[in-house]
């Protein structure tokens, strides 16, 4: 069972805007949950000016020199015009703030509506931005955030929910399927050789993307890491090959405007996606004290959901053997 007594429980409005006053602020006493689950994100209304942002960070997840260099990089990013929101900084220079136990920054309120992948010119100028992206971002290495890797997304998501979650008559194929998976996707990465790894927002999502008249704008750098390009690409490609050929030509198109691409990381696409299944559901398990879980994710840790895992892992184990996609 949940526990009841969560830290974020502590979170309410008034001390909400405690926080965010004392960084100057005078809240007008309006604050709105914000869909975020790793974290807590609120909008507070700001007396006689724009609303702000307050993002608290679960506590124990990131350090704070990890939680800075995420911020440098958002500044970085924007300060050579890229459509980032970065975090607000107060005049001493200091993007990261404590109070109560908590650590939060704070960001202006930025409106958009989800991007539309199927658009094809919405995914040239998606390729644009991202080529501009990693090519500041490959100028230096994040030297506190993690790399993304098949070690802590891959057997450390499978011993977790192997040893504390999967039922004990699903425990053999479980072991089975992923033994398998990683093995894949380990000899994938050793067949490629030297891969060159940058700062990626590593979660470009269309949760993680606002757009806004003809731009998008990039927001939540809570995953920031070092990866391969190509992670912050392939999540925008959906439907049957030919469609997700006719997506990444579009992409790569804009990307090459402004970076090179090695278009050997194609193969990485399943892969990482792999990964990116099996830390999911170790996500959800390790985040399931927070009562916010169990109320929001009901049908994870029941049978039927780890029978489908089982299956949704035997066709990626199906699509790591199929031809990576290809452009002429």
């Amino acid at each position: 069972m949940p526990h009841r007594t969560h830290p974020f429980s502590t979170l309410t409005p008034a001390f909400i805007m405690d926080a965010v006053e004392s960084q100057g602020f005078a809240c007008d006493c309006r604050t709105l949950a914000l869909n975020s689950y790793e974290n807590r994100v609120y909008q507070v209304g700001i007396e006689e000016g724009e609303p702000l942002v307050a993002k608290f960070y679960r506590p124990g997840r990131w350090t704070d020199e990890q939680i800075v260099e995420e911020h440098e990089f958002c500044a970085e990013l924007a300060g050579h015009e890229l459509p980032v929101v970065a975090p607000w900084r107060n005049a001493a220079g200091h993007t990261l703030f404590h109070h109560g136990g908590f650590r939060f920054a704070l960001y202006p309120r930025q409106g958009g509506r989800a991007p539309e992948f199927d658009n094809l010119d919405n995914l040239l100028v998606l390729g644009r931005m991202l080529g501009r992206m990693h090519r500041i971002g490959a100028v230096t290495p994040f030297a506190h955030r993690p790399t993304l890797d098949s070690q802590s997304f891959g057997r450390e998501s499978v011993a977790l929910i192997r040893d504390r979650f999967i039922p004990p008559d699903l425990r053999e194929s479980y072991a089975a399927v992923t033994g398998m998976l990683l093995e894949t996707v380990d000899a994938t990465f050793a067949e490629m050789g030297a891969v060159r790894y940058l700062r990626t927002h590593g979660d470009c999502h269309a949760g993680n993307i606002l757009w806004r008249g003809d731009a998008p704008h990039f927001v939540d750098f809570d995953d920031a890491r070092m990866a391969p390009a190509v992670q912050d690409l392939w999540m925008m490609l959906s439907g049957d090959r030919p469609r997700k050929l006719a997506q990444l030509d579009s992409l790569l198109e804009g990307y090459t405007e402004f970076n090179e691409f090695d278009s050997r990381e194609l193969r990485l696409i399943e892969p990482l996606r792999a990964l990116r299944v099996l830390h999911y559901s170790a996500w959800l398990a390790r985040r399931w004290e927070d009562p916010i879980f169990p109320a929001t994710f009901p049908w994870f840790n029941t049978p039927r959901y780890w029978n489908d895992q089982i299956i949704e892992l035997r066709e990626q184990v199906a699509a790591l053997t199929e031809p990576p996609l290809e452009l002429p």
